[in-house]
């Protein structure tokens, strides 16, 4: 499977994204995507759009300066939004947008975040990101990007999550020691 991974700076591309959400069942507004385009203008958000083919089969989002305060008050770049359509999962989509933002992270931050949802639905989510070298942040459960304190009552929703770092320069020594010493350029495959 050839996978094209575009980086959103157009409107068309934004129109393709909308239109695919749309069709597999996930409801934005119409302002988020123009918002997501807009930041990509401006630097502070770099949007990936993977397709196979013609046909656009997931993306996800790279936040320079994320919302959730921790990795905000420390330089954490955040993956944010991550979605592979269903069909297309268990092809290798996911880790091409993984290895993508971490490669464009690694050339200014030492490290990268993310945040994962904790029912099932995420469940191939968490072991991929484990498999990558994601661990927990130790800050535990955030829901709505505060706290879950212990007792608290909280709903097990998509703003229930728990955040995950790793350090790109462990994988850089890693890389290298297994002979893998350059990093490919972020658009070319």
């Amino acid at each position: 499977m050839n996978i094209l991974v575009k980086p959103l700076d157009n409107e068309e591309l934004k129109e393709i994204w909308m239109h695919a959400f749309r069709k597999h069942g996930l409801h934005r507004e119409a302002a988020y995507y123009d918002q997501c385009l807009h930041e990509n203008v401006l630097g502070t958000r770099v949007t990936l759009l993977a397709f196979v083919e013609e046909t656009l089969v997931g993306c996800g989002h790279l936040k320079v300066e994320s919302e959730y305060a921790y990795f905000r008050d420390r330089r954490i770049p955040e993956i944010n939004d991550l979605n592979v359509f269903p069909d297309y999962r268990r092809s290798g989509i996911g880790t091409k947008l993984l290895e993508r933002f971490e490669a464009l992270a690694s050339e200014d931050f030492h490290q990268i975040g993310l945040g994962v949802g904790l029912y099932k639905d995420y469940g191939a989510a968490q072991r991929i990101y484990c498999r990558r070298g994601y661990v927990p942040d130790g800050n535990g459960l955030m829901s709505g990007n505060r706290e879950a304190a212990a007792g608290e009552m909280v709903r097990v929703d998509d703003d229930l999550l728990l955040y995950l770092v790793k350090d790109l320069r462990l994988d850089s020594f890693y890389n290298l020691h297994a002979g893998k010493a350059e990093i490919q350029p972020f658009l070319n495959h």
